[in-house]
Formats: C-alpha cells, structure tokens, sequence
C-alpha cells in the first residue's frame, strides 16, 4: 500500500512537471514571438488588442474556462472506482455544453463586436479584434473538454503537447496576420484620415493567430482521442459496475460542477475586463485622448503582463495536476495525504514564484530592453517592480483555488474571489481618481487583488481540513536564496555590462542567477533528496548535487 500510495505520488509530480515544462515553453514561444508582434503593432495597436483580449477572456470564462477542470475533476472520480461507462457519459455532456454555450457566446459576441468595443471598453476600434477572436470561443470550449477527458484519466500529456502546437501556430499566424493586416490599416488610415486603423487592424491580425493555433491544438487532441477511443472502449466493456449514471444524472452533476466553477473563474479573473474598462473610461474622463491610454493599457499588456504569466503557467499547471490526484485521494478519506499534496504543490509553486519575483525586481529593465529592444521600456519596468510580488501571491491563490474546488468545495472560492474583486474595485478607483496613480494604479490594485484572495483561501483551508501550509521550506528558505540570488544577479550584471554591454550583460546575469538559486536551495534544505528523486530526471540531479557535495551522505 505504502508503495502504492508512493509510485502515485511520483506519477502526481511528475505529471505536474509534463504540464509546467509545456506551460513555460509555451510563454517563452509567447515572450518571443510578443517582440516582433509588438514592434509591428505598437503601443496603440498593443492596446487594442488587449481590450479585446479581456472581453474574449470573460467570454471563456462563461463557457470554456471551467471545462478541463470540471470534466477532470468529474471524469477521475469515476475512474478511480471503475466506472468508465459514466465517465464517459461525462464526457459527451460535456461536449454537448460546449457545442452550445460556445456556439452561442461566439455568435453574441461577433454580433456585439461594436456595441461592446464602443459603449464599455470606450476602444470603437478594438471591435476588429473581438470580431476575429469571437469563433475562437467556440474551438477553445471543444478544446477543453478533449483536454480534461485526458487529464481526468491522469495524463496531462495530450494537454501539455497540444498547448505547444497551439502557441507555436499561435505565434506564426499572429506575427503573419499582424503584418498583412497592418498594410491593409494603412489604405484604410488614408481612406477615413485616422492613423488609428493601422494598429486597429493590425490588433486584429495579432489575433487571427489564437484562432489558427487554438484550432490546431483541437485537431491534434482529436487526433489522440480518436485513437485513445479503442483502449477506453474496452475499458468500458470491463466495467462491472451496477451504478448507471443516466444522462439526466450526469447534466445535473455537470451543471452542478461547472457553474460554480463558472462563477469562480470568471470572479478571479474578470479583474483584466474590469480593469481595462474602468482605466479607459476614467483616463478618458481625466481628459486623455484615447490614443494615450491605449498605449498605456498596450504597455501593460505587451510588456509587463508578457513576463509575469510565465511564472503564472506553472502554477496553473501544478494546480491542473493537482485536482484530479486529490480527488483520487479525498476519496480514501486519508487527511495526511491529502495535507502532502497540498503541501508538495504549494511548496514546488513557492520554489519557483519567489526568485522569479526577486527576478523581474532587480532586472525589470534590463529583461524588457533584451526582449523589447525597440520599444522604451521605462514605464513598463517600472510596472514590472512594483508588481513583482504579486507573482507570489498570484500563483499561491491559483492553487488554492484548486486544492478548494478538488476537496469539493466551489462556493468558497467563489465567495473568496467575490470579496477580492470588491475590494480590487474600490481599491483601483481610489488610485485612479484620488491619487491619479494612471497605469500604476492598476498594477497595484492587482496586488491588493491576489494578497486578499491568498488569505481568505489560507483561511478557509484551515477551517475546512485544519490544514496550515509549512512556512520554513515553502516561504523562508526560498526567500533567503532569491534574497542571494537577487544580489548575485546585479552584481553580476554590473560587472558584464562594463565591458560586454548590456544585453550580454543581462544574458549572463540571468544564468547565474539561475544557477546560484539552484545551488543555494539545494545547500539550504529548501528542497530534499528524496523530493529531488520524485521529479524528472531526479535520479541525474541527485548525482550532480553530490559531485558538486550539495548532498552528503551515501545514496540510496
């Protein structure tokens, strides 16, 4: 048993890290194909796109956000008991849901495009854009439900390739559709005498790529289903099982666990759609012209939001992973397992949140001069410092939200993400018209957003299974090395950039930071052994460490 309960605490992580190491490839293809995007559309362009984006973003939400989790979450717990025949039922009502729901928000959207563009995001322009991403919502809910299928039977590997197939379509169409469209803009700037076609339209080519990539991913997730169908069917035909599920049983059990989750996800992240309404219509009504606080809202978009949704993917990769092996494990009723996961997820987020945090604090400018080196990334460095904590926190709620939701829980992080978004509201409007804080004001009020949400899920952890998350590996050791790392990093930085200039300078700064955070995380316990072992590869990191004598003592 004890081997059993190992063998799937290993597959837990290491399916976890199949799902972050896609997630990360994923954003570095997104950091590098957002240079040539942005140098093509601008500032002005970049917020247009962004406008769009936050709608688009809502929209999934209503419909395709919830999918992979709530079809996981539903398929694995019939799975852990043998009853595939139901778990597939699962499966096809929530292909059905997707069919529908996603239909009809595409169609709305694609109606709306300019009553939306022009009467709540202030941006008339930003209508192109929405317009091309609104069938984009249907192919991304089918995509969802595909990806949860395969996730609910503990492989996150379909998802993790197929997110790498999509951002790698994703960013050829962008960069091609932004620049065939940008010289289409620009007949047409000369037609109507507004210059602002040019972005506007080239905004809309940047997002004719998620559509190609997300439709990409779809075909190639169909693909492995198609052929995974064989060894599921005769699955089914072994399955003895006398509880049967009916379609009305599984609807109602569907609905029951995707509206809350619904209702979540579209709390938690509604902020974006939220943000950049109230940002257009107060700086509008603070007497900006709509060409500046676009440039503004694009800079945040393009720049800052770029580099903190890296370490972001991680997160909400090891909270993807988490939620199927906790439902495996509620099941048992074994409250220690259940606390190990938790504790195993939270403290791996923690190791890679807090130097990344450390990271864009004390290279903010110099990672956004070596990736956006056309642009004057001043503003958007500044941006980047001020928001570096909320990496942390942004990346600790994620997975909070999930061990909630795993443990069956969907109100409270519902309610929890309420009370954020309540406060991030009053909090946002206070900086913009009382302390004219501009772009500023937005960062800040995020971090106020996800620290709130960190505490309120910390204490609703603690009230629902007494559970309280190690401080001394997951919180102090890891800021100790970032602390060291940080200062290791701009000394470095300093050095190099005397007499190989600043871009090489950053380059190298970035890799020994890298690997003086390896180092002193090994040397300062912050991660085990016997944890090491437990991730890909482990067994080549354990014998590293001990050539390099981070390890003592025999292996094992």
């Amino acid at each position: 048993m004890a081997e059993q309960h190992k063998k799937n605490e290993k597959n837990f992580l290491v399916q976890g890290s199949i799902l972050a190491i896609a997630g990360v490839i994923t954003k570095i293809i997104g950091v590098i194909y957002r240079v040539p995007l942005m140098n093509i559309v601008g500032d002005e362009g970049m917020g247009y796109y962004s406008v769009a984006f936050s709608i688009y973003t809502v929209a999934l939400m209503l419909t395709s956000y919830s999918l992979p989790l709530a079809v996981s979450k539903l398929v694995s717990a019939r799975v852990a008991v043998g009853e595939y025949k139901n778990a597939y039922k699962v499966f096809k009502g929530a292909m059905t849901f997707a069919l529908v729901a996603g239909g009809l928000v595409s169609v709305l959207i694609f109606i709306g495009a300019d009553f939306i563009a022009s009467n709540i995001m202030h941006l008339n322009l930003s209508a192109y854009a929405l317009r091309v991403l609104a069938p984009c919502i249907l192919v991304v809910a089918l995509l969802g439900v595909i990806r949860g299928f395969f996730q609910g039977n503990g492989s996150m590997v379909p998802t993790a390739i197929s997110q790498v197939v999509e951002q790698i379509v994703n960013a050829v169409a962008s960069i091609v559709g932004a620049y065939f469209l940008l010289q289409a803009g620009k007949e047409m700037a000369k037609a109507h005498g507004d210059n602002s076609y040019g972005p506007a339209l080239a905004a809309a080519g940047g997002t004719v790529g998620t559509i190609a990539g997300a439709f990409s991913a779809l075909l190639f997730v169909a693909f492995i289903f198609l052929a995974y169908k064989k060894v599921f069917r005769r699955k089914m035909r072994r399955d003895r099982s006398r509880h049967k599920e009916s379609y009305k049983r599984i609807y109602k059990v569907l609905f029951a666990t995707i509206a809350p989750v619904i209702l979540s996800a579209t709390v938690y992240n509604i902020s974006d759609f939220v943000d950049s309404a109230m940002f257009n219509s107060i700086m509008a009504a603070q007497g900006y012209k709509e060409t500046e606080y676009a440039s503004l809202l694009g800079m945040f978009q393009g720049q800052y939001s770029t580099l903190i949704n890296v370490p972001l993917s991680i997160a909400s990769a090891l909270a993807a992973s988490l939620v199927p092996s906790l439902v495996a494990t509620v099941q048992t009723g074994n409250r220690k397992q259940i606390h190990n996961k938790i504790t195993t997820v939270g403290r791996f987020n923690m190791l890679i949140a807090i130097p990344c945090a450390v990271g864009f604090l004390v290279l903010a400018k110099p990672i956004l001069d070596l990736l956006f080196f056309t642009q004057d990334n001043s503003i958007a460095a500044l941006m980047l410092q001020m928001g570096s904590l909320s990496v942390v926190f942004f990346c600790l709620s994620t997975v909070t939200n999930s061990v909630l939701q795993g443990l069956d829980d969907m109100i409270t992080p519902v309610k929890n993400a309420a009370i954020s978004l309540v406060i991030h509201v009053i909090s946002l409007f206070l900086m913009l018209v009382v302390f004219k804080w501009n772009i500023y004001a937005v960062v800040l009020s995020k971090i106020v957003f996800s620290g709130v949400i960190c505490i309120l899920n910390a204490h609703a952890l603690r009230e629902r299974i007494g559970y309280v998350q190690e401080k001394k590996k997951t919180f102090v050791i890891p800021t100790i090395a970032s602390a060291i790392m940080g200062v290791i990093a701009v000394v470095i930085h300093l050095i190099f950039e005397l007499f190989a200039g600043p871009y090489i300078a950053t380059v190298v700064a970035i890799l020994a930071a890298i690997l003086s955070y390896a180092v002193l995380i090994v040397l300062l316990g912050g991660i085990t052994e016997e944890e090491l072992l437990d991730m890909p590869k482990g067994a080549t990191f354990v014998s590293l460490c001990r050539k390099l004598h981070l390890i003592k003592g025999e292996y094992r």
